[in-house]
C-alpha cells in the first residue's frame, strides 16, 4: 500500500497548494490513502468546515489536527458528525468529536487513523499520551481489526515524538510528527518495522515564521510590544510530507521518504515512486 502524509496546512496559500497538487499525485504515483494535517488552514488558525470538505475533495483520506482544532468555534459543531475529521485522542472524555476511525483505503486495506497530542511544552496540556496510544491500538490491533495503522503524533519535542515511536515500534505501520511546521530529515524505518518522521513540515509559505507573515513575529521577538495579530504568509507555497510503503502482509513499513513541492526548499519524492 502506497500512503501520502502531508503536514500541516497553513493559511490560504498552503491550503490551495495542497488541493491544486494533491489530485496530480495521487494519479501519478498511485496512492492508495492520504492524510493530511488541517489544523492551521484557516488563516493559520483551525479549520472551517468547508475547508474540510474541499481537503476531502482534493483526496485526502483523513484530515487530522492539534493544538489549535477548536480556534475556528465551527469545528465544535461539525467535528462530532465528520467520521474522516480527527481531533487528538486524548482530549478529555465528552470531548467533541472522535480521536481515531478505520477508514478503507483504494486498494481495500482497512487502514487506522489516530491522531494524538504530546504534553511537553504544550497547551492545552492533555491525558497521558502514552496511555491513549496503548488503548487506541488495543481498540484497533495491527494485523486483526486493522492492515495498517498511522499515527499523527502532534508535539513540540522531539524526544517525546521519538519515545512514543518507539513505544508503539512494530504496532504500528507510521508514526509522524507535526505541529514545529520545520520538516525534519531523520526519516527511517525503526527495529520492528515502523516508519517514522519527526516532524513532516508544513504545507505553506516558507518565507514566513512558520507560515505567519515575519513581520509581527520578528517585532515581538525585537520590541516585546505586539503591533498586531499574526497574519498567514501569503507567498508561494511548498507542499511537504511523507511517503511510505507498507507491506500488504504484515502492515509494516518497507519504505519511506520525503515529499517537498514548491520554492525555496529542495524539491524531492520518494524515491520508490519514481
Amino acid at each position: 500500500m502506497r500512503l501520502l502524509f502531508l503536514g500541516d496546512m497553513v493559511g490560504r496559500t498552503g491550503r490551495t497548494a495542497v488541493w491544486e497538487r494533491l489530485p496530480g499525485l495521487i494519479s501519478d504515483f498511485r496512492l492508495d490513502f492520504v492524510i493530511v494535517n488541517g489544523e492551521n488552514a484557516a488563516g493559520g488558525f483551525g479549520i472551517t468546515e468547508e475547508i474540510f470538505q474541499e481537503t476531502l475533495r482534493a483526496g485526502a483520506d483523513v484530515v487530522t489536527t492539534g493544538n489549535h482544532v477548536w480556534d475556528q468555534r465551527e469545528a465544535l459543531a461539525f467535528a462530532p458528525r465528520e467520521e474522516r475529521f480527527l481531533r487528538p485522542a486524548n482530549f478529555p472524555k465528552g470531548t467533541p468529536g472522535r480521536g481515531s476511525g478505520v477508514y478503507i483505503a483504494k486498494n481495500g486495506a482497512r487502514v487506522m487513523v489516530s491522531n494524538i497530542m504530546g504534553r511537553v511544552f504544550m497547551h492545552p496540556e492533555l491525558d497521558d499520551p502514552f496511555v491513549a496510544g496503548e488503548r487506541e491500538l488495543a481498540a484497533c490491533p495491527l494485523g486483526e481489526q486493522a492492515d495498517a495503522v498511522v499515527i499523527d503524533f502532534h508535539a513540540e519535542a522531539t524526544s517525546e515524538k521519538m519515545c512514543f515511536a518507539h513505544f508503539v515500534d512494530g504496532r504500528a505501520s507510521l508514526v509522524v510528527g507535526t505541529h514545529t511546521h520545520c520538516p525534519t530529515a531523520d526519516h527511517q524505518i525503526l527495529n520492528g518495522g515502523t516508519a517514522y518522521l519527526s516532524d513532516a513540515g508544513m504545507c505553506g509559505d516558507y518565507d514566513s515564521s512558520l507560515g505567519m507573515d515575519k513581520e509581527e513575529p520578528l517585532n515581538r521577538f525585537l520590541s516585546k510590544v505586539p503591533k498586531g495579530r499574526f497574519e498567514a504568509a501569503t507567498g508561494p507555497a511548498t507542499i511537504c510530507g511523507v511517503g511510505v510503503e507498507i507491506s500488504d502482509r504484515t502492515g509494516l513499513a518497507e519504505k519511506i521518504g520525503l515529499l517537498r513541492q514548491g520554492p525555496r526548499l529542495e524539491e524531492t519524492l520518494p524515491s520508490f515512486w519514481i
